[in-house]
């Protein structure tokens, strides 16, 4: 916020400079004694003066705010491209953490299936023994 507000008083430092060099140039020809010709001339003189003043000033303001520009342009490239590397960093670490969740998960998965079936067998034996018992029981 700070540069830009010191290019706004900077902008309106040169423009009066500017304004107040014109009108008291002009001031002071025009109150000067001397002929219509001779002041015509000098006024003539003096508006190529601040015309040429004026214009390498602008040259140096645009050369400036090209170079302003160029770097506006180089940052902005530099911080995409940061922010390219991070965002594919961050990627690769998400698909990095998605692939191990994927082997826990399939583990996991593998783990309760044998449990699963082991006890499976237990409660199917333990049936069968009991149907066995009670047929037993049922002939006797």
């Amino acid at each position: 916020m700070h540069n830009d507000e010191t290019r706004g008083v900077g902008k309106g430092i040169l423009i009066g400079f500017f304004a107040g060099a014109a009108v008291g140039s002009l001031l002071g020809l025009l109150f000067a004694p001397k002929s219509g010709k001779e002041l015509r001339e000098d006024i003539r003189v003096k508006s190529k003066d601040v015309m040429d003043d004026a214009e390498s000033y602008l040259a140096v303001a645009k050369d400036k705010a090209n170079q302003l520009i160029n770097e506006g342009k180089k940052k902005s490239e530099k911080l995409v491209a940061e922010t390219k590397e991070k965002v594919d960093a961050l990627l690769d670490e998400a698909e990095k953490v998605l692939s191990e969740a994927k082997v826990k998960a399939s583990e996991a998965v593998k783990t309760g299936k044998e449990k699963v079936e082991k006890e499976s067998d237990k409660l199917k034996t333990a049936v069968k023994a009991g149907v066995d018992a009670y047929r037993s029981e049922k002939e006797s």
